[in-house]
């Protein structure tokens, strides 16, 4: 057991800090940024070393969408304060339907050139999930950057595929970890929309 800890010990500090990062999110705390930047740099070593080369480069993709994130968030709690709300009053947000095609269009063109990218430049042999999780995560954390409350819908269909994709490469910490993050996402999805229906009412009886 010691000699299998030693030999995994950044997957299983990435898998820590990973679901963190996903409860610090889910309660709308801007510490889910500085974790999740954490979180991305161990990872970028676990899934180099697996030749989830999508992933890895999704890290660093990650580590700059979580500084815009999180200077976003702060911004927004700012306003908040400055307008003398109560938290979470402004917070939450609606993607609009435009919006939300033109992200599932980004999304189609986005897995279309990884997956080529894979299949010709690369030996993996998980070209299609791999693909599929690397794009999708990209919308689902421009959407959260946003606070857009849809994006757990998103962070529920990459977490689907995900417990699969990491479960075939033997990376079942991983695996388990995204098990575990479905149903943070569930009751984050609950909680958000929410904090969207209170907030809506007070703003609509002037509160």
């Amino acid at each position: 057991m010691q000699s299998w800890l030693v030999a995994h010990w950044v997957e299983i500090t990435g898998v820590v800090t990973g679901a963190a990062c996903v409860i610090l999110a889910a309660r709308r705390s801007m510490w889910t940024y500085p974790v999740g930047i954490a979180n991305t740099a161990l990872y970028l070593v676990v899934f180099t070393e697996s030749a989830l080369y999508a992933d890895a480069a999704l890290q660093i993709m990650f580590m700059v969408l979580s500084v815009t994130g999180w200077i976003d968030w702060a911004r927004a709690r700012r306003r908040e304060s400055e307008a003398h709300l109560q938290r979470d009053d402004a917070f939450v947000g609606v993607a609009s339907t435009g919006t939300l095609l033109l992200l599932a269009l980004g999304f189609v063109v986005a897995l279309a050139a990884i997956a080529y990218v894979l299949h010709a430049f690369t030996d993996s042999t998980t070209e299609l999930p791999d693909a599929t999780v690397t794009a999708g995560s990209v919308i689902a954390q421009i959407m959260l950057n946003r606070r857009w409350w849809q994006c757990w819908l998103v962070w529920l269909a990459v977490d689907v595929v995900s417990v699969g994709l990491y479960a075939y490469k033997g990376l079942w910490p991983t695996a388990v970890l995204y098990l575990g993050f479905c149903v943070i996402v569930l009751v984050a999805l609950r909680d958000w929309r929410r904090v969207l229906t209170t907030s809506r009412e007070k703003e609509a009886v002037g509160v």
